[in-house]
């Protein structure tokens, strides 16, 4: 009777399971709201498997053309997640427990959490879910840290508590813009998912990846995972930045900033909506309010780091190729660039100068005299960088920098407590571990003694995800390990974390790989940012191929091995306006392409681009296509004479306005501000300007309008409404709504627009930043309809450590109104501000020629021209260092 009794109850309760997992609610109102359960490979990904995990199955019918499409497994209204304990006030917010009751789908998930949120600033909110009773890895890099909330906010925070959501809305105008009621938590070991709503469809940043600059929410999936992989849309490439901007259709901006370096995914779906998903660490979440876009990315790199002030020569046109083949060859490509009259600030090296491509060694055949480079470039006020790989050779014979580093112990380990041994372009090769103050030092020993024989000025560090050209090591992988092989893997390039570069169970001196691979990029920039400041005690120039955010506090990053095609160009522009986003101005992409053979017309056309990249440098490749047919030379000199003064002149105009990139250089540094922006940060509630990604601004003032089309002699370019003047002639386009401009293109001409109520400082441009910074400051003036402009002008020696910080440096500001500009130094810490001069005013948009001019009270000479409306009035020699007014009747 008992037993009876015992089976029918059990009975009742499987079946009541059975009922319960089948009665789940799958009525969502549209497939746009359907949130992938079974995230897998479509492999797979099986209707039993969705089942088991409790997710409701549904095939759809609409697949997306550049995404995953709408998921057949997704969550249902009432799938079991974490409920919220009733919230506590603390000092810094709010503190909750948040606890589940039933196991799910993913090993080893986290039963009970703990959710911290802090009230940081009036724009700024940070929350953080985590294991309160293990303490799990968290990224170990430097951010504010807040003990005491704000009294006052811009957002509210809601919570819902069971299951558990968080909300941030926005209080002056109720928006919510983060909301993580639409679908569950996860919460396991290796895999934590979170989701939230978008404002609308306007999001940008979430990379490094090639994309268009308005990222498609048509399920989208972005792959966080620094990879050695050339430039292609829908691959995880060289850094990981998982922060978004999202701005609504008012023209309201926030940010969101996921702080984690494990492999992740973020999911678009057009709901909209973004899912988050890693598989290791915390949830570690800032949202920023803005609301305008710029201050979106001020309030982010607040958290980040503001980006460093790099040397003025930095700002100057660079060039590179692998392949020059020798010492010799290096030089006469610079000797060309003077005799053609090219401005030319830096020469580079890759690889081919190493001997065996064996890091801090010279080819003495054919690289013996490279020490004659610098020496060359420096005495015509130029500079030399050469590339430096981290893989360092494992089993040449009594090469120094791998047997020192064995003697002190600097290299990555692998799971038996040996160096492991990669393969890169020396064959063989250790990895330095530079999360270990000792391989600091010891990477700053052989640094030095390299800058003995070669007085570099900067360094280029590649191959620093870090690549590998094999899979994990030498030795493989150990295969019986989650970190290896974890529950559920991001869809990264190569299908397993460890493809082409290390195993997940190598050590670092703070942790392992599998925590630290998304960091080892910006681990290097830190070590050598602090090896070049003690040797050289000037400021480091460093460029990465790898990055992390906080990456620009300690230099800057070009956009990696792209292709000598017109498309590479075009998403060159959305490259260097995202890593603006991510607190990285100092980018470029190599000018003219790096793969593949550019022709005249691509490069010429890429050089006029390529001259408003915040980092400018032209670069090429050794082979083209492959082994042994050599790429040909695409410096300006290797094509004709009327491509070469196309070059030299747009490079001028470069060089013109480098005091005004300076001064945006500048703000960044301070303030977190781009140098370079889209359209729509200036005019965010413009929505014809939301997905504008072929032209962009520098600062607010200066607008570049590329031909990045083939064999177009026009270009159709968006004009934002106003009045816009050509930065050459003056001529005003006054436009009374954004609408499309189609501008004279001819080949030798890229078009550049200067906005209306803006003052632009410029100088004559030489060759070398060095000669142009000793010719007088002159100001642009262009004036809006009611006469009016500012601007101003930062000034230091160019190269000096912490002028910024021991106030060595001075401030201009420029004020046009009532028919008189005015310039007043306002602070006045650079020691040479004493021999500065004010040269030359020119005045785009007087509408009449006046009757007199004058300059501090006398009477200058000026011409007007009557077509344009310019007023030029040049050689006043005026002391710069003084007030100074000029006005005319």
């Amino acid at each position: 009777m008992f037993s009876t009794l015992k089976l029918i109850v059990c009975c009742f309760i499987v079946c009541a399971n059975i009922c319960r997992l089948h009665a789940k609610d799958c009525s969502v109102l549209s497939d746009d709201m359907k949130f992938d359960c079974q995230p897998e490979t479509d492999e797979f990904a099986t209707q039993d498997r969705c089942e088991q995990r409790g997710c409701c199955w549904q095939p759809a019918n609409s697949v997306s053309e550049n995404g995953d499409g709408v998921p057949y497994c997704f969550y249902p209204t009432d799938f079991a997640t974490y409920n919220m304990s009733t919230p506590e006030e603390t000092v810094f917010g709010y503190t909750a427990t948040l606890k589940r009751r039933t196991k799910g789908y993913y090993p080893n998930d986290i039963m009970a959490l703990k959710l911290d949120v802090y009230l940081e600033t009036e724009t700024r909110i940070h929350f953080k879910i985590y294991d309160p009773a293990n303490a799990r890895y968290e990224v170990p890099i430097k951010t504010p840290k807040v003990t005491k909330k704000v009294n006052v906010t811009d957002y509210d925070v809601k919570f819902k508590m069971n299951p558990f959501a968080i909300s941030v809305i926005r209080k002056s105008n109720n928006k919510v813009l983060f909301d993580t009621s639409l679908s569950p938590l996860i919460f396991a070991d290796q895999f934590i998912q979170i989701s939230s709503s978008l404002t609308s469809k306007n999001i940008y940043g979430l990379g490094e990846h090639q994309d268009k600059l308005a990222h498609d929410v048509t399920w989208k999936r972005f792959v966080f995972w620094a990879r050695d992989m050339p430039p292609d849309s829908g691959n995880n490439l060289y850094g990981s930045h998982p922060f978004y901007l999202n701005m609504d259709n008012s023209g309201n901006a926030h940010g969101v900033f996921l702080l984690n370096s494990n492999a992740m995914e973020v999911m678009l779906q057009p709901t909209p909506a973004v899912t988050f998903r890693t598989i290791g660490g915390i949830l570690d979440l800032y949202i920023f309010l803005g609301p305008k876009p710029d201050a979106v990315i001020q309030q982010y790199t607040e958290v980040i780091g503001r980006s460093y002030m790099p040397p003025y020569w930095g700002l100057g046109f660079h060039l590179c190729r692998w392949g020059y083949g020798s010492a010799e060859n290096t030089l006469n490509v610079v000797k060309k660039m003077r005799a053609a009259g090219i401005p030319q600030d830096t020469q580079w090296n890759d690889i081919d100068y190493m001997d065996q491509t064996r890091d801090w060694t010279l080819d003495k055949t054919h690289f013996n005299v490279l020490p004659s480079v610098p020496a060359d470039l420096h005495q015509h006020k130029q500079h030399y960088m050469m590339i430096i790989d981290p893989g360092i050779a494992s089993t040449a014979t009594n090469y120094g920098p791998y047997d020192d580093g064995i003697k002190k112990d600097v290299f990555v380990k692998d799971d038996q407590g040996k160096p492991i041994i990669g393969s890169v372009w020396p064959g063989k090769t250790a990895f330095p571990d530079f999360f270990n103050p000792a391989t600091v030092k010891w990477w700053e020993n052989w640094a030095r003694n390299f800058h003995d024989q070669v007085e570099f000025d900067g360094m280029w560090i590649d191959m620093n995800e870090p690549s590998n050209f094999i899979d994990g090591s030498t030795n493989g992988c150990p295969n019986n390990s989650t970190y290896e092989n974890p529950p559920y893997t991001p869809r990264v390039t190569g299908g397993k974390l460890w493809a082409k570069t290390l195993c997940m169970t190598a050590k670092h001196s703070i942790g392992l790989h599998y925590n630290l691979h998304n960091l080892y990029g910006y681990s290097e920039m830190v070590a050598t940012h602090q090896v070049l400041i003690n040797i050289r005690n000037k400021r480091p120039f460093i460029i990465s191929r790898s990055t992390f955010p906080g990456s620009g506090q300690y230099g800057g990053h070009w956009l990696g091995d792209n292709d000598s095609e017109w498309s590479d160009m075009y998403y060159s522009i959305t490259g260097i306006l995202s890593l603006n986003f991510f607190g990285i101005p100092l980018v470029g992409a190599d000018i003219c392409g790096f793969n593949g053979n550019s022709n005249e017309e691509l490069c010429q056309r890429w050089m006029q681009l390529g001259a408003f990249y915040p980092f400018s440098r032209n670069h090429n490749s050794l082979y083209c296509p492959s082994y042994p047919v050599m790429c040909k030379d695409q410096d300006p000199t290797a094509f004709s004479t009327a491509m070469q003064k196309s070059t030299a002149n747009v490079l001028k105009i470069r060089y013109a306005l480098l005091p005004y990139l300076y001064t945006l250089f500048y703000h960044s540094h301070i303030n977190g501000t781009t140098v370079a922006r889209p359209l729509f940060f200036e005019f965010p509630d413009d929505p014809m300007l939301a997905v504008v990604d072929k032209q962009f601004l520098w600062g607010s003032a200066l607008m570049i309008s590329p031909v990045i089309t083939k064999g177009a002699t026009t270009v159709d370019a968006m004009i934002p409404a106003g009045v816009w003047y050509d930065l050459i002639t003056g001529q005003a386009i006054n436009q009374p709504s954004t609408q499309s401009v189609r501008l004279d293109a001819p080949l030798d001409k890229i078009n550049l627009h200067v906005r209306a109520g803006y003052i632009l400082p410029w100088q004559y441009a030489n060759l070398t930043t060095t000669e142009t910074r000793m010719n007088p400051i002159n100001l642009l003036v262009a004036l809006d309809v009611k006469g009016q402009a500012a601007g101003d002008l930062y000034w230091d020696d160019g190269d000096s450590l912490d002028t910024v910080a021991k106030g060595a440096f001075s401030i201009w500001q420029f004020q046009a109104e009532n028919q008189q500009i005015k310039s007043n130094i306002i602070k006045d810490g650079f020691p040479s501000s004493s021999q500065m001069s004010l040269g030359e005013i020119k005045i785009f948009g007087l509408k009449s020629s006046p009757t007199q001019v004058s300059a501090n009270g006398k009477d200058v000479q000026f011409s007007y021209d009557t077509l344009y409306k310019v007023l030029t009035v040049t050689n006043l020699k005026l002391p710069f260092n003084k007030f100074n007014t000029l006005v005319w009747t």
